[in-house]
């Protein structure tokens, strides 16, 4: 799980952008507007989706709710990230994993990398108009040229995608533009 405080996001008031930065600043700054700001929707910048957040309480209240509790130190070896879940595959995958240097698991580490490098550009596009694509759904919806923007989103077309959104607020418009590329590096 990521860090929480620092996940960057993008919060809208209507149409207009009303904060940017990571979760903890955005959420305190929404925090501090009150009821001066009636409706925000709030917007992970590397998912597109939106966020809810509880902001009930104090700014030390919702800080805490945002703040991931320390992990405890056990004994023995540190703990390295690494996750086991079942892969359910045939036998003669398990056999040919087997007879692989180092094991399966390594051997399906070395796979998933390789892949992940091989198809990094067109996996980054299609996160990007994914990405664009939520936030185009939550926000834009009922704008003029949504369809045509939403098609050429994912027709990979940059020029059509932006000129389907001319008449769009401004910030709308800005934030779709800058979700829509790719980001550069890997996940």
């Amino acid at each position: 799980m990521s860090d929480q405080l620092s996940t960057a996001c993008t919060a809208f008031s209507g149409t207009r952008l009303f904060a940017r930065g990571s979760r903890i600043d955005v959420a305190l700054a929404i925090k501090a507007a009150g009821n001066a700001v009636p409706t925000i929707l709030l917007f992970d910048d590397a998912t597109g989706r939106e966020i809810d957040l509880d902001l009930s309480g104090s700014a030390e209240d919702v800080v805490a709710r945002l703040t991931p509790p320390a992990p405890a130190r056990g004994r023995g070896r540190p703990r390295l990230g690494v996750v086991a879940r079942e892969v359910t595959l045939l036998p003669r995958h398990w056999d040919w994993l087997a007879r692989q240097p180092g094991g399966a698991s390594q051997a399906l580490r070395r796979l998933i990398d390789a892949a992940r490098k091989a198809g990094g550009g067109q996996t980054a596009a299609r996160q990007a108009s994914e990405r664009c694509w939520r936030f185009l759904n939550a926000m834009a919806g009922n704008l003029p040229g949504f369809e045509n923007a939403s098609r050429a989103l994912f027709a990979g077309d940059g020029t059509l995608f932006a000129q389907c959104m001319n008449l769009w607020p401004a910030d709308i418009r800005a934030y779709a533009l800058e979700l829509a590329q790719p980001d550069p590096s890997p996940h």
